[in-house]
């Protein structure tokens, strides 16, 4: 049997029912218009599902190698071990899959405590997120020669990371917030002073794609209620993407992404204009999503072994999370969560920590973050 048709992964189907899944999403959007068709599926996490998702971070965390740094080398010195770099994120083979993998550990934390009754996983926690190692973090992105690192991609991540421990009422976690905050803060002042400089949005579908980014800080910073970086954001924001048009879905994916360029703008905007002046938007830049007819299939892979490849898992699930976030704002688009459920089920089957370490070090968030956008 081929790799990818395994069923490892479970899922349960809720037909024409709303269900309240792991995370709460608030009103489900059919609510809001009694004339749209019921959602037809909710993907929620059991008990199990929640701890594959768990697992996959929690087995990575303390992994140091394979390790790739994508560090500036700036002398002899800077070639020191990840965990002596990175003393808190330098686990699950780069910096960015390690944030985020924090992200989902303490996602699921929050609501299924009984992942880590023993305390294993909180001991472990303890030990890495201190006032110390934050300090050797924020270090490195103050080193001349890594100004930039992990721009946005890592730096939006890490506000992630914060959003939830700050919206967390637990002694350890006010405590892990707090000691992350100067490397948070640090990374606000440089988004404020990066995003005048951007002339022109990164429309890839990998790491470095302007959408994603603003759309994942943007959400730490209305929660954390900093108007001035909300402000920011939403400013160059609109000027960056308020006139684009007719983005062309024939030239996704590339062979390699893990984002839609289209998707992404698509939801970011979704947060920044709302209602009618968002639904105008949206009909001069896809305009195709408004036919009821409109498909749009999910990626596949060939090889789950190929750390690039793999890639278009992530895209299935991050493609989702777009497809739901739209229909938040707008209802009357419900179509489109077929093709969100779609892309869902094409890419869950496959999630598990025992497949290979260039997927399982990271796609278990991008999973979790689809499912907490429905």
């Amino acid at each position: 049997m081929n790799k990818s048709a395994r069923v490892r992964f479970s899922l349960i189907p809720i037909v024409l029912i709303a269900v309240q899944g792991l995370f709460s999403c608030g009103n489900d959007p059919a609510e809001k218009h009694v004339d749209q068709e019921p959602v037809e599926t909710k993907f929620e996490l059991s008990q199990q599902q929640a701890k594959t998702i768990f697992d996959m971070p929690v087995h990575c965390v303390n992994v140091e190698y394979p390790n790739k740094l994508g560090q500036s080398i700036g002398s002899d010195a800077d070639l020191k071990p990840p965990r002596v770099l990175r003393p808190i994120f330098y686990g699950c083979f780069d910096w960015h899959s390690s944030v985020h993998g924090y992200w989902s550990i303490m996602k699921l934390l929050k609501s299924h405590s009984d992942l880590d009754a023993d305390g294993k996983v909180r001991s472990m926690l303890n030990a890495h997120i201190t006032d110390e190692n934050a300090a050797i973090e924020k270090a490195f992105f103050e080193d001349k020669n890594n100004l930039s690192f992990e721009r946005t991609y890592g730096w939006a991540w890490l506000f992630k990371l914060q959003e939830e421990l700050i919206t967390w009422e637990d002694p350890d976690a006010k405590r892990w917030a707090k000691s992350l905050d100067p490397l948070v803060q640090l990374l606000r002042g440089k988004l404020m002073d990066y995003l005048p400089k951007l002339v022109y949005p990164i429309r890839s579908g990998k790491h470095d794609n302007t959408a994603f980014g603003l759309s994942l800080m943007l959400d730490y910073a209305i929660t954390a209620k900093d108007q001035a970086l909300i402000d920011a954001i939403t400013e160059h924001a609109v000027r960056l993407f308020e006139n684009d048009k007719n983005c062309d879905f024939s030239y996704e994916p590339s062979g390699s992404d893990f984002l839609s360029p289209c998707l992404e703008e698509a939801y970011l905007m979704s947060k920044l204009l709302g209602g009618d002046r968002y639904d105008k938007w949206l009909k001069q830049f896809l305009p195709q999503v408004y036919e009821a007819d409109f498909k749009l299939d999910p990626a596949i892979v060939k090889d789950r072994t190929d750390g690039q490849l793999v890639h278009l898992d992530g895209l299935n699930y991050s493609r989702a999370a777009c497809l739901y976030g739209i229909t938040h704002e707008l209802p009357q688009l419900n179509h489109l969560r077929k093709i969100a459920d779609e892309h869902m089920s094409f890419s869950l089957p496959n999630l598990t920590k025992e497949d290979d370490y260039m997927g399982s070090h990271w796609l278990g968030t991008f999973a979790l973050y689809a499912i907490t956008n429905q």
